[in-house]
């Protein structure tokens, strides 16, 4: 999955620089800006970066209202400027800051919370590095979406007055960064022997348990750094991805008594005899 990643990003870089010229500086109105910080659940204990922040209102109202500290990524020197000015007016220059940057260069580690206000072209160049960032993070989109990468959540808000498109609403977009398993895991300690194979798309997976001749198939969805197995099956199991390694949180059948038990990537593409 890493390799697929890194290929991505280098075929998105070739387009970024030409996208990112393109896209027009469009406020988000108030209640579209709150709407993307209410559907991420913006709180006191996040980071959130806004990238595009033009005149710095998602992030001066994270901090404003929700207590997030923030930072506003901007190529324009004069909307940066506006920006500040705007954050002490405000009361919160002490939380949020404002960067004059190409969002492409920007470090989006630290963030817990992302938005983002761009063009189609330039959210699948992104891609990559969202995808990469820690599972958990919340990417918030106004309008586009991220191709192939279907949102967890969507909603719409009604804008009377929309200057862009036919449409009088705008769609805001939600993502929730999953954990990167796609592969093998071999069981360690009490569950040796065992191979688990994975096959993920984004958000979601299929997986197949091998333990000596018996075989179990699991299907479900990643939540940050957890997988759960899809509501109603016939087997229900729970994995979480902790330093590197996959940990049972939950399960029924015999594995129900293995409570804590690990597996580790597979090495060489394959398990231990």
């Amino acid at each position: 999955m890493k390799r697929l990643l890194a290929a991505a990003a280098l075929c998105a870089a070739a387009v970024a620089a030409r996208a990112l010229e393109e896209v027009p500086f469009i406020t988000s109105p108030d209640n579209v800006t709150l709407e993307m910080l209410r559907i991420a659940h913006v709180g006191k204990d996040d980071h959130l970066i806004d990238l595009g922040s033009g005149d710095g209102r998602i992030v001066i109202l994270a901090a404003q209202r929700f207590g997030a500290s923030g930072l506003g990524v901007e190529i324009v020197p004069d909307l940066v400027r506006q920006s500040e000015r705007n954050a002490r007016d405000a009361g919160v220059a002490d939380r949020v800051a404002f960067r004059q940057q190409d969002i492409f260069e920007t470090d989006l580690s630290g963030a817990t919370v992302v938005t983002m206000y761009l063009l189609p072209d330039v959210n699948l160049a992104l891609r990559p590095r969202l995808l990469a960032l820690r599972p958990g993070t919340r990417i918030v989109s106004h309008d586009w979406d991220l191709g192939d990468w279907k949102p967890d959540r969507t909603t719409v808000v009604e804008v009377p007055d929309k200057q862009v498109g036919l449409q009088k609403s705008s769609r805001v977009h939600l993502w929730t960064v999953p954990a990167q398993v796609h592969g093998l895991w071999c069981g360690s300690g009490v569950l040796r022997g065992t191979r688990f194979a994975v096959e993920q798309h984004y958000q979601t997976f299929r997986a197949t348990m091998t333990r000596g001749e018996r075989v179990r198939a699991y299907e479900g969805t990643i939540q940050g750094d957890t997988l759960h197995s899809l509501p109603g099956a016939r087997t229900q199991m729970q994995l979480r991805l902790r330093d590197g390694r996959l940990e049972l949180v939950q399960a029924d059948g015999p594995l129900a008594l293995l409570k804590g038990a690990t597996l580790q990537a597979a090495t060489g593409g394959r398990c231990p005899d």
